[in-house]
């Protein structure tokens, strides 16, 4: 399935981000090592339900200007925004910071771009670059990011609908997303609508544990018996 239906979004809304990475190590569990964010993001408001949306990529540099000018840098931008707005949505824009050792020098992301991508059925960015504008950003849009910072600088689009790397995360234009406070993980659409039913299955493992754990006579004899009782909980 390539499909985020209304009920799906509810269902993977209900869960956070680790949780479904522990689903996802269940249901996919070649994929344990690979395909979440590894390196810190700043949440700018972590209060925010999770992201659930298809992934818009697109790469930016800020420390320089561009090698496009006049009616080049107006298409590269135009493309941009067009391509924004005519996939399917939610979206999730997910930006590469090109200038390596200078990331984040100047932000894409503020009060106009949140509006605008909002408007365009974006819930938020994840950038390994900078934004700003945190007070006056669009309501209910998140910036996930590696820094806060007051300028754009040079920014400018470079390229978008490519492959990129955020924070250690591989995605490509049309992939599913969830992202949280936690940071962020591509969800293979094969087994996006078996999640919240693999969750559930863990965190009745979970729980079995937990509630040993909790009692006044807890020892590590308990906790093997509750490893075993873990292990019986059914699928």
């Amino acid at each position: 399935m390539n499909e985020l239906s209304a009920s799906l979004i509810t269902d993977l809304q209900s869960i956070d981000t680790p949780t479904v990475c522990n689903a996802l190590e269940l249901l996919v569990p070649e994929r344990r090592g690979y395909g979440y964010t590894t390196k810190p993001l700043l949440c700018t408001r972590p209060q925010l339900p999770p992201m659930v949306g298809i992934a818009r990529t697109a790469t930016v540099r800020s420390a320089h200007p561009s090698h496009l000018q006049g009616a080049q840098a107006r298409a590269m931008n135009d493309g941009y925004y067009a391509y924004i707005d005519e996939g399917p949505k939610p979206s999730v824009i997910i930006i590469q910071d090109l200038d390596d050792g200078q990331r984040g020098y100047g932000s894409f992301w503020g009060e106009v771009n949140s509006n605008i991508h909002k408007g365009f059925g974006a819930l938020g960015v994840i950038t390994d670059g900078s934004v700003r504008d945190l007070p006056d950003a669009a309501q209910g849009f998140q910036m996930m990011a590696d820094r806060v910072g007051p300028s754009h600088a040079y920014i400018h689009v470079v390229g978008y609908g490519e492959p990129i790397t955020v924070a250690g995360m591989r995605v490509l234009s049309g992939e599913l997303i969830h992202a949280d406070q936690h940071g962020a993980v591509v969800i293979p659409w094969q087994v996006a609508d078996q999640v919240t039913q693999a969750a559930k299955h863990i965190a009745a493992q979970e729980a079995v544990l937990i509630s040993a754990s909790q009692q006044a006579d807890f020892n590590i004899d308990k906790l093997r018996q509750a490893w075993g009782d873990a292990a019986e909980v059914k699928h």
